[in-house]
């Protein structure tokens, strides 16, 4: 007997996550990894399971979630993106929930790209009057 998975794609920034919902008791696994190895930190942890506190569904899903690109923070927000998708095709009732926190809106800001004749984005060279 096949379980249903449902599937779903996360961005932010420059990341991508690749995210599978099981019936399970809860276990999060990013690239191969436990949650807590993967993401150190303590808010990063809490920023992946906002969709599963607000639709009441922590302990109900076990995660596996694969994510290239960007830093851990995006990495962070891409799951969370990907999570709220994927919950979607669990049960479309919980789209008002996940609609209100906002968690079905992809960030779209992005690193600024450097201009010519410039240091950085903004920053402009030193002005010497003399």
């Amino acid at each position: 007997m096949r379980v249903a998975s449902f599937n779903a794609v996360g961005r932010r920034k420059l990341s991508t996550a690749r995210v599978r919902l099981l019936p399970g008791e809860g276990n999060v696994v990013v690239n191969k990894m436990p949650l807590l190895d993967y993401f150190k930190r303590e808010t990063l942890k809490m920023i992946i399971e906002q969709p599963l506190h607000v639709t009441e569904t922590l302990g109900k899903y076990d995660i596996h979630a694969n994510v290239i690109g960007g830093g851990l923070t995006g990495q962070a927000g891409a799951v969370r993106l990907g999570i709220a998708r994927a919950l979607l095709k669990v049960n479309d009732e919980f789209r008002k929930k996940l609609k209100v926190a906002g968690f079905l809106t992809r960030d779209p800001r992005m690193k600024e790209r450097k201009k010519y004749g410039q240091k950085g984005a903004r920053k402009r060279f030193q002005f010497s009057k003399r």
